[in-house]
């Protein structure tokens, strides 16, 4: 998971994607057999990790972009 540095939230991938998102935005997300989250979005298949979050994932509660670090469990 991520936690937005400014306002302290963990993503749990209720994330909105980046203004200029030009996709569908269909979203689908499910955790492997190693319990690493695998998301879907508009047919492509990825692991997230912080360079994706910093360059696609505005935070929902903030707004913030830019803004997102490993959250430490």
């Amino acid at each position: 998971m991520f936690i937005c540095k400014k306002c302290k939230t963990i993503d749990k991938f209720e994330l909105m994607f980046s203004p200029d998102y030009q996709g569908e935005g269909r979203f689908e997300q499910y955790y492997d057999k190693n319990g690493k989250i695998v998301i879907t979005v508009d047919g492509y298949t990825f692991k997230p990790d912080l360079t994706f979050m910093n360059e696609h994932a505005v935070c929902k509660y903030c707004g913030n972009i830019y803004t997102w670090d490993y959250e430490n469990i």
